[in-house]
């Protein structure tokens, strides 16, 4: 890949990929409710395209398109439960009633997986949505299995189970049922607030011990928050969230992922606070991570709302991570 020099502070001379050249990103157009700012090929893919402007009305970038409608699509359920060895998760085990999220969060990590099923870890990844229809009676099946080992299973580890999906298919309402119906302990990560329907499930498991939830909440200003995770909850309606959780007698957790540098770190201590004051247990954070695909959708997206600080935000998440973001 062709790199150019970049003038530093002094003498210092460094190189930047073109593909990170916030000129050229900045071009890309905004789409409106959405978090992606593009819709780039899967990594599997052998053709790509990109709009040009040839000088014709309607070709190039265009700020003022609607934003594409939302596609159900019903994927089939082989099992329900997903298994990781990873020694930095809390869990080895994991149900995602969905695939993609339409809450667009420009940062998630799960945008890759779109790739392999041919689809874009951009655009595609937030309004084709993959809803794994049956799903509840699988587990079933796996639970009662005579060699189930039981163990904590987490909800939402890699789309969020209370996505605008699950208002009308219900999936992870199913899951639940069946994980209660067992005594099966669980855990729930989640940025919708739909999640206080389920508070009569979940209400009298945690009172057993054997549930807990998380919000996650990264910022506190909706301007940021409308670009960030595009249709998530409000932040205000998140912490609200959690004290409906808590005074129901269930242990929440606030998740303050990812912290960005000169994004939202400077609200960290503010979200410790409101934290606390809608009664999380605790709260922890993680510093923004790009791989695979993230990286070049996160820079479009950082070009295109915050042009003037896509250098200083780069070098901030290498400083954190002791090497290049």
């Amino acid at each position: 890949m062709k790199t150019r020099p970049t003038p530093l502070a002094g003498s210092r001379t460094t190189t930047r990929s073109t593909s990170d050249d916030p000129a050229r990103l900045s071009s890309i157009r905004v789409v409106r409710g959405r978090g992606a700012v593009s819709n780039p090929a899967g990594r599997f893919e052998t053709v790509a395209r990109s709009p040009i402007d040839d000088g014709w009305p309607g070709s190039g970038p265009d700020t003022g398109r609607p934003a594409p409608a939302t596609e159900i699509r019903t994927i089939p359920v082989r099992s329900a439960i997903t298994y990781n060895r990873s020694p930095d998760i809390a869990f080895d085990r994991a149900l995602n009633p969905y695939r993609g999220c339409e809450h667009g969060c420009i940062y998630c990590y799960a945008r890759p997986t779109h790739a392999f099923d041919g689809l874009s870890p951009g655009l595609d990844f937030e309004t084709r949505i993959g809803v794994r229809a049956g799903m509840a009676a699988v587990l079933a099946r796996e639970l009662d299995a005579p060699g189930y080992r039981c163990d904590t299973v987490n909800i939402g580890s890699v789309t969020d189970p209370y996505q605008p999906a699950e208002r009308q298919h219900g999936l992870t309402r199913e899951l639940l049922r069946e994980l209660v119906r067992r005594s099966h302990p669980f855990t729930i990560v989640t940025k919708g607030a739909l999640i206080e329907r389920d508070i009569d499930l979940i209400g009298p498991a945690a009172r057993r011990g054997l549930a807990k939830c998380f919000m996650s909440i990264s910022t506190l200003e909706p301007a940021l928050a409308r670009l960030w995770d595009a249709r998530a909850s409000a932040p205000w309606r998140r912490l609200r969230a959690v004290r409906t959780l808590v005074d129901a007698g269930i242990p929440v957790g606030v998740i303050a992922a990812p912290i960005a540098p000169f994004l939202n770190d400077h609200e960290i201590e503010r979200l410790v606070e409101a934290a606390a004051q809608a009664g999380a247990q605790t709260i922890h954070y993680t510093i923004l991570r790009l791989p695979g695909e993230v990286r070049p959708l996160f820079l479009a997206w950082l070009a295109t709302h915050f042009p003037d600080r896509h250098d200083r935000v780069l070098a901030g998440c290498g400083t954190c991570a002791g090497a290049s973001a």
